[in-house]
């Protein structure tokens, strides 16, 4: 396997990067109407899902491309596959997106953040359908609603309002939602299936119309995952930090069992107060993706994923390997060039993987990347 040696600056000693993928594609979108700024991706039975945030649209392939550019088979949030406005170019709809961004799919449901309506809207069965109305809408009493916390941002929230939700994520029955406007993380014992459900927990927020936090809180949860084996990670994006819990129901009584990111609850630097980012820091992170043992971590303003090969059982434990950088001091841009190259990121936000093909939404190169894990 080839290897490469780099300076970890964090430990003044040398370190082994091995080779994480494989192969690697490039992939665009559409050719006559290419991605804008996708920051949602999702992968599901070979089926490629594509948040086009910028565009307000949510790109459908049946089948995982294997060339740079192609047709999707079904656009939502638009009436036409290159249409591009807020809304459809009209009013809220249960057909429209406004910047929409997390999503989530088994291959049979869909879910998707449609962040500045202020909610969730879901789709029972896979859309067939340009421009396909969702079934049912989460945040607002109906589809031609979509004020924050339903009557305006200075309304508290309740277990029925969002504001600015970033982040779904679901295990086939149960639903979590990052509201991240109203600073928590919303619980559904079941996926909704009427319009206006209320959650039915809370997570950082003592009750649900609450709105002052404290640092031990996510403070701008922008993700959330669990794993099959019951872990959870809320990415808490203004605090540059990855909240762990090593079981999601301890959640909603406790903070996090481990902070990754940040050495304490009362730490909040940009890469800790430093110049560069190291192993063990993170810079406007906004996801997480658990892979077999470990946990991968979108440092989306380090331009990098970290890979870490265990779960960390300590604050601020250091990364082991990293995608988009040549080294863990490296946190510009396409690596310090104006050129994206195949294996360059420029503020990749979302992360998914089956088996071992991974999907990294790379928002600033307005592609996705299709990585080939060999692990």
């Amino acid at each position: 396997m080839p290897i490469r040696i780099v300076e970890n600056m964090e430990k003044t000693e040398s370190i082994v990067l091995e080779k994480l993928v494989e192969r690697t594609l490039i992939f665009k979108g559409d050719e006559e109407s290419p991605l804008l700024a996708p920051r949602g991706v999702f992968l599901v039975d070979n089926k490629l899902f594509v948040v086009d945030t910028a565009q307000n649209r949510l790109f459908i392939w049946y089948h995982l491309p294997e060339t740079e550019f192609q047709k999707p088979d079904v656009v939502l949030g638009q009436i036409a596959k290159a249409d591009t406005g807020r809304n459809a170019s009209g009013q809220v709809s249960a057909s429209s997106l406004f910047y929409p961004s997390g999503i989530w799919s088994d291959g049979q449901k869909l879910i998707v953040a449609d962040a500045w309506n202020h909610r969730v809207l879901i789709w029972n069965s896979l859309p067939t359908a340009d421009g396909q109305a969702a079934d049912v809408v989460v945040g607002q009493p109906d589809f031609a609603s979509n004020q924050p916390n339903v009557e305006g941002i200075s309304q508290a929230p309740s277990a029925q309002s969002l504001n600015w939700p970033y982040g779904v994520y679901s295990d086939g029955s149960q639903l979590w939602i990052a509201d991240t406007g109203n600073r928590r993380v919303l619980h559904y014992k079941n996926i909704p299936t009427q319009n206006f459900t209320a959650a039915d927990g809370v997570i950082g927020k003592s009750n649900f119309t609450e709105r002052d936090y404290e640092n031990t809180d996510p403070i701008w949860p922008y993700s959330v995952k669990v794993s099959p084996q019951g872990e959870m990670t809320i990415t808490d994006t203004q605090y540059y930090r990855v909240l762990l819990w090593r079981d999601w129901t301890t959640a909603f009584q406790q903070p996090a069992d481990v902070i990754i990111g940040q050495p304490s609850f009362d730490a909040n630097g940009q890469n800790q107060f430093g110049w560069f980012p190291k192993a063990n820091t993170l810079n406007w992170c906004y996801d997480t993706c658990f892979y077999k043992n470990g946990l991968w971590v979108a440092d989306t303003g380090s331009s990098r994923i970290l890979w870490f090969d265990q779960l960390p059982t300590q604050h601020d434990t250091a990364a082991v390997n990293v995608l988009g950088q040549d080294d863990f001091t490296t946190g510009s841009e396409n690596k310090n060039t104006i050129w994206s190259t195949e294996g360059s990121l420029y503020w990749p936000f979302q992360v998914c993987i089956e088996d071992q093909t991974m999907v990294v939404a790379d928002t600033g190169n307005h592609r996705i990347v299709i990585n080939h894990l060999n692990f």
